[in-house]
């Protein structure tokens, strides 16, 4: 393929609600443009965009796939994202290296809960963007009354550029309102509007006229004054509001039949803007231009572990050259990297290129420390673009290897995986010493798992994560004792305390402190009672949690000159703690999240409700924009599986963050549950 200056490339990222046709869309865009020579069917896992086992099994996508075209003499640079909240990760990395959106909407369902989302990512990366209703081939399609939808949902800046010829099984082509001509058929061959069309051509004309004419003040003066603005004047107008997004335009077509996409593919080579009329923004806020001759600013937006050519790294250059078998700077990561074939993917299909100039995409193996977000530069003139925002993990699964090989494999293939997905996250909990895998959903994770052991060889299995229960004491205790005595036949084994111990505030941890007074215990075995606490409070005496928000006193005790000794202490010490444990009216306490919620206001009440049956206390509510945010603290016991719950209750439009607040005691109806359940745990792993 060859190289293309900045002003011949069109960047556009494919978004929509999962299922409305954009990888059929993308498939009939390589085929026309002869990029492959047969049209492939997500049903029969036969496209070029979804080449993943993963996504072939499911038939749907889960990676952000890059598909370069050559169309009249440019390039469009086609990526096409998930369309599912699980892999919202790879929508976002998509839309971070577009020049503009196509937003994609099935003709029959309408505006959907994933349209809206999308839509709102575009806004948060303020792309441009144009809405294509896909499907018009479908059972029920109707555009009129998805174009309603669109404007209800979105504004009246969403203005009809293409009306549909037929729908559903007449469905054949479109018309374009301002060349007022009819496209035909999978060629896009040139007609005559059809008659019964011309009424509501000329009405749908006069809307697109006036929005694109309101948006330049010379079109305005003319249209006022009832002046016949050209054509030409008509489309550069059109670019300019688009890319400013004061229009959105709406077309028509069928992926899956292969009809109007051709005039669809024009549009995006007028409408869309090239990376040369768009601006980088760097870190430090500077401006950066789509300049091959300019200073090199590659930007890595994905990175996947392929099984034949190891870490594959895609990036957009935005300003200079990169080249093949070069060396390039890591200014995230302070390190020098060594660029050997750079090449061009379309798919899992790679071609090797001699350079990737401003503007465009393209890929690299190999390299050893860049990651996700970072910017490949030079030493001399170090350019660092701002990392992508990725949400935060919100779905967590225990991870167990299944057998002793897998157990070998696990570390480094979670630590690849994490790598290759910035929206998982893989920690260690040091209290049930279990490994955590956390994603955006249940779907998400069980693709990781799925993928870890077809990739690294690591087969595991899932489960709920276990809750890091702790226990402590709700009243002092003056005085716990133990003596540890025992005689042998030679040096026997004595130690005695009397310890006091007190409930501490929430989140003290356990502190230690000594009384003694008159030497009663030798100073030199005071280190050895300290360690008998730090040991005991690892077991408590209700279900053997951690022991936490204790203060522990050694006040008294005696010794033997012979017989004591520091691991006497240390026993007697740990026993002692027990008594002074069980006097002290323990209790068991849970972990607390701080939860924020956000919804369509309309959804507030049953969420509330659902928060009260999970023993969740709501804070406070903050509407904004048709949203409302709920925060709320909830245990954690009780909102494990909290994404599936909402996704559930709001068909998809809620959202949620959490992080732990404090810990609570758990309440006297459920302690004793929590109780057995710990002692069936033990009990089964002691017979394992």
């Amino acid at each position: 393929m060859q190289t293309y200056p900045p002003d011949k490339i069109r960047n556009i990222v494919l978004l929509s609600h999962g299922g409305a046709g954009k990888t059929s869309l993308a498939e009939a865009m390589l085929f026309d443009a002869g990029a492959v020579n047969r049209l492939g069917k997500v049903d029969d896992g036969t496209t070029t965009s979804d080449w993943d086992p993963d996504e072939q099994k499911r038939k749907i996508s889960t990676n952000t796939s890059v598909l370069p075209l050559e169309w009249k003499g440019h390039k469009i640079n086609l990526l096409d994202a998930p369309g599912y909240a699980d892999f919202v990760g790879e929508m976002k990395s998509g839309a971070s290296v577009a020049d503009a959106a196509v937003i994609v909407v099935c003709a029959a369902s309408g505006v959907e809960v994933g349209t809206e989302l999308v839509w709102r990512y575009a806004d948060e990366v303020d792309l441009p963007r144009l809405i294509l209703m896909n499907k018009m081939d479908r059972e029920n399609a109707d555009f009129f009354r998805s174009l309603e939808q669109v404007q209800g949902t979105f504004g009246k800046r969403c203005v009809a550029f293409q009306l549909p010829i037929g729908a559903v099984s007449t469905f054949k082509g479109i018309v374009d309102l301002i060349a007022q001509k009819a496209y035909l058929g999978p060629e896009g061959t040139e007609a005559e509007i059809p008659a019964d069309l011309q009424a509501v051509v000329a009405d749908h004309r006069e809307k697109l006229v006036e929005a694109v004419a309101e948006t330049d003040d010379d079109l305005i003066a003319k249209y006022l004054e009832g002046e016949e603005i050209p054509e030409d004047e008509l489309r550069r107008a059109l670019h300019t509001a688009l890319a400013q997004g004061k229009i959105v335009p709406v077309l028509a077509g069928s992926g899956l039949q292969n009809v109007a996409i051709r005039p669809f593919m024009d549009a995006v080579i007028s409408l869309v803007p090239a990376p040369a009329e768009r601006t980088a923004r760097m870190k430090d806020g500077k401006e950066l231009k789509a300049d091959p001759a300019g200073p090199l600013a590659a930007f890595v937006f994905k990175s996947t572990a392929d099984p034949y050519v190891g870490k594959l790294t895609y990036f957009k250059v935005l300003s200079g050259t990169l080249k093949s078998d070069s060396q390039v700077w890591n200014p995230v990561k302070d390190k020098a990297e060594r660029v050997g074939q750079v090449m061009v993917l379309r798919g899992k299909n790679q071609e090797p290129a001699q350079q990737v100039s401003a503007g465009d995409i393209g890929a690299v193996a190999k390299l050893a420390d860049t990651t996700t977000s970072d910017t490949l530069t030079t030493r001399e003139q170090p350019l660092v673009l701002p990392p992508m925002a990725f949400p935060k993990p919100v779905y967590r699964a225990a991870v167990h290897p299944k057998t002793k090989a897998d157990l070998d494999k696990l570390g480094s293939s979670l630590a690849r995986l994490a790598e290759e997905d910035p929206t998982l996250q893989v920690t260690r909990d040091p209290d049930t010493a279990e490994t955590i895998l956390a994603g955006l959903g249940e779907s998400h994770v069980e693709i990781a798992v799925e993928k870890m052991k077809r990739k690294f060889g690591a087969d595991v299995s899932t489960a709920v994560p276990k809750v890091a229960y702790k226990e402590t004491i709700n009243v002092k205790v003056p005085k716990a004792e133990f003596k540890h005595k025992k005689q042998t036949g030679g040096h026997g084994q004595y130690g005695h305390v009397i310890l006091s111990m007190e409930p501490l505030p929430r989140g003290s941890g356990y502190e230690f402190a000594e009384k003694v007074v008159g030497g009663v215990v030798p100073k030199n075995y005071i280190p050895a009672v300290e360690k008998g606490v730090n040991s005991a409070v690892h077991e408590g005496v209700l279900a053997r949690f951690p022991v936490v928000d204790v203060k522990v006193t050694l006040y008294d005790g005696s010794y033997h000159p012979v017989d004591s000794s520091d691991i006497s202490f240390q026993i007697a010490t740990q026993q002692a703690f027990k008594v002074g444990m069980q006097a002290g009216q323990p209790v068991l306490l849970e972990p607390i999240m701080a939860l924020s919620v956000m919804a369509p206001e309309s959804l507030t009440g049953d969420i509330i409700s659902d928060l009260n049956t999970k023993r969740a206390k709501v804070l406070g509510m903050n509407p904004a924009d048709g949203q409302t945010t709920i925060e709320a603290l909830a245990p954690l016991a009780e909102i494990q599986r909290y994404a599936t719950d909402l996704r559930s209750i709001t068909q998809g439009r809620g959202t949620f963050s959490m992080e732990f607040s404090h810990y609570e005691e758990v309440p006297a109806h459920l302690s004793q549950k929590v109780i057995d359940q710990a002692k069936k745990e033990r009990e089964a792993a002691e017979k394992a």
